[in-house]
């Protein structure tokens, strides 16, 4: 969701400047396949590679003599590095304890003593206009419809690729069959978790009534559930990646393929936005606001219950209604919606 931000500064520094990402070692592969940063520098506060911590981090800035950093999370420690890293403008939102160590700062939207749901794209972006520019922003016509741009962006590798045709041919899918992925996971907490008997069902009525295979994308430590999913899908058309070895890269790239994707909020939903691939985003306990990624394909499902939205990881009521109660015929019925529409985009 730091992509349209990421582009945006990339045209404002131009072709002499150098860019450089500070980000955390797992993030590498989200990245993986655009050319918006120089540099890439793994940090970790936790690593046991002291060339990971902060402090690394901080002599690395001073020896490439940054002028400015623009702190997209709301750390405490990403403004101490900065300011041990000699950076003439440390760039960021107040939050945290750390406003005096920022040069230009930026108040996160409130009413009163409470924080107005904002997306992550647009929260990212409002800080650019603070980085400081030679050029006159207002004049730069470029450069305007590149902060006013709020497509998410990303691509994928030819390593990805080709692991998504081994994937392809593992799971016996034939190049250019339609593809449904559907995405069962949300490392936010189970409160995110659509059942999984409900995914099964709804992946066997995509491959019944809708001619087409499913995926089942899974991360690491989601596998089992994936298999599961597949396993009471009870249907030769309907797959997991259980069985082979998952990757951001992996995920990337089986998305990108897909005519639809149907996910939880979690991370392979923005995946989706970035490239494009209609989408039905089931929410649960979270406010939509807080994670728009601003997808004109995205179609977004939920119940309207009054314990919702609670921002919960785990159902403080216990009973997970939001989720649980969100019938498969209601999910079916825009998986028809979105794949009609995808037909005709493809006429066209």
């Amino acid at each position: 969701m730091a992509t349209p931000t990421l582009r945006a500064l990339r045209l404002l520094l131009g072709e002499p400047g150098r860019l450089f990402g500070v980000l955390r070692p797992h993030l590498f592969d989200v990245l993986a396949g655009t050319a918006w940063l120089d540099e890439l520098w793994p940090y970790d506060p936790r690593a046991s590679d002291p060339a990971q911590r902060g402090l690394a981090i901080a002599r690395r800035l001073r020896s490439a003599r940054v002028d400015a950093t623009v702190l997209l999370t709301n750390t405490l420690d990403s403004a101490w590095i900065s300011l041990l890293g000699r950076a003439r403008e440390r760039i960021g939102y107040v939050r945290n304890r750390r406003g005096l160590l920022l040069t230009r700062r930026l108040h996160p939207p409130s009413a009163g003593e409470r924080r107005v749901p904002v997306s992550a794209v647009d929260y990212y972006r409002a800080l650019v206009p603070l980085v400081p520019w030679s050029g006159d922003v207002e004049r730069d016509a470029g450069l305007q419809a590149a902060l006013h741009d709020v497509q998410i962006e990303l691509g994928t590798t030819d390593a990805d690729e080709r692991a998504c045709d081994d994937a392809w041919r593992t799971l016996d899918l034939e190049p250019g069959e339609p593809v449904v992925a559907c995405n069962s996971s949300g490392a936010f907490g189970a409160a995110k978790l659509w059942p999984d008997e409900s995914f099964a069902a709804l992946a066997r009525r995509i491959a019944n009534r809708f001619d087409h295979a499913v995926v089942i994308l899974c991360g690491p430590d989601e596998r089992t559930r994936a298999a599961r999913i597949a396993e009471l899908a009870r249907h030769p058309r309907v797959k997991s990646l259980a069985t082979l070895e998952p990757s951001i890269g992996l995920s990337k790239a089986c998305v990108r393929r897909s005519r639809l994707l149907v996910t939880t909020d979690s991370g392979p939903r923005h995946f989706a936005a970035a490239f494009r691939v209609p989408t039905i985003a089931l929410y649960g306990p979270t406010d939509p606001a807080w994670s728009d990624n601003h997808s004109p394909h995205e179609e977004r499902l939920r119940l309207e219950l009054e314990c919702m939205p609670c921002q919960a990881r785990v159902c403080p009521l216990e009973h997970h209604r939001c989720m649980r109660e969100l019938p498969v015929d209601l999910v079916e019925q825009a998986v028809g919606r979105a794949l009609a529409g995808a037909d005709r985009r493809l006429a066209i």
